[in-house]
């Protein structure tokens, strides 16, 4: 009888534990599936809430991740765009691009996907994994771009750009990010390219505001512990407060800062995940006719993004910090969670035997 084959992947147990395990070699099960060989992949913020059990649909017991690029081994018969050789970005949703959602680009709300790799069905933190409907949530990724360059595009990137996107930026517009970790400073980026003229960076790190800056990302930055953020925001935007806020921080008390930094008749994007219920005081703000938006991240436009990346507008690489093989992913996780040694991104590189 032949013997299964086995490969390396990252477990999240039942308990929050997550532990480097022999896995079997993941299987076409749909026609509209890719096998992919994981070349680089990532730890992500996301991962740490399934460990914190803060992500009521996660699945236990399956191999965490879902950023990554690599290159497609296999293709079921139904995928047409992709060829095994490929070298391809994932986008982090899974969505089959003809329900009633995925047709409006509400790909987050997909009817036979959403948020699956690394949450309900096995992940990137492996040596292969298997991606349904491949032709949806696969990238090509242009020769004259390099991995690393491509990494992010369809997690990190992606949702900076949604909540630049949610944000309704207009030409002008003044608008704060909230969290200076890859996200907000995706954020940041994206909501440039939507014709911001002033872009307030706030975080509770001066490190990463003094990155910000250094990116030209941000052109003013805000440190809520040493001083009073709704305050500054003001006075750097009229004294009206910001045209627009992305919440991208997630901390305890971020969403509300996140509204009391908007201006009336603002929309405050919130793209953070939470891991604790949020009070929305309507009786506080009543008056400002404030819009809020919120979700998931709808990554539908990868391939724009994609050539974005290939002109040089959109430069990622910068936030990938550190790099190593997946057999030192436990220490990876280690130093993402507690921010040590001025980690931003941790890059997992294939499984070195």
């Amino acid at each position: 009888m032949k013997s299964e084959k086995m490969m390396k992947g990252l477990v999240c147990h039942k308990d929050g534990a997550i532990e480097l395990l022999d896995m079997p070699f993941p299987k076409l099960e749909e026609d509209t599936d890719a096998i992919v060989r994981v070349t680089l992949s990532t730890i992500c913020t996301s991962d740490l809430h399934i460990m914190h059990g803060a992500v009521p649909r996660a699945v236990p017991e399956k191999v965490l991740g879902h950023e990554f690029v690599g290159e497609v081994v296999e293709v079921g018969r139904n995928v047409k765009k992709l060829k095994p050789g490929a070298r391809v970005a994932a986008n982090c949703i899974t969505f089959c691009g003809e329900c009633a959602y995925c047709r409006q680009g509400f790909i987050n709300n997909c009817e036979k996907g959403g948020w699956e790799l690394g949450c309900r069905i096995d992940g990137c933190q492996a040596e292969y994994v298997r991606v349904p409907f491949a032709d949806m949530g696969l990238t090509e990724i242009p020769d004259t771009v390099t991995d690393k360059e491509a990494l992010l595009l369809g997690d990190i990137l992606s949702s900076g750009y949604f909540g630049a996107e949610l944000c309704e930026i207009k030409p002008g517009d003044t608008i704060a990010v909230i969290g200076a970790g890859p996200v907000g400073l995706c954020a940041m980026g994206c909501a440039r390219l939507f014709g911001a003229a002033r872009i307030i960076a706030l975080d509770i790190q001066d490190e990463r505001l003094k990155l910000a800056v250094k990116q030209g990302l941000a052109d003013e930055t805000v440190n809520p512990f040493s001083e009073d953020a709704e305050k500054a925001v003001a006075a750097l935007a009229d004294g009206r407060g910001a045209d627009g806020v992305i919440e991208a921080a997630g901390g305890e008390n971020t969403f509300e800062l996140a509204w009391k930094l908007a201006r009336p008749n603002a929309v405050v994007a919130l793209i953070a995940m939470y891991e604790k219920a949020q009070t929305l005081p309507l009786e506080k703000m009543y008056g400002k006719n404030l819009i809020f938006k919120t979700g998931g991240v709808d990554a539908v436009h990868c391939e724009r993004l994609m050539k974005l990346i290939e002109a040089g507008r959109v430069n990622t690489e910068f936030l990938i910090t550190h790099e190593a093989p997946l057999n030192d992913i436990l220490e990876g996780y280690r130093i993402f969670e507690k921010k040590l040694d001025h980690c931003i991104k941790w890059a997992v590189t294939p499984y070195q035997r």
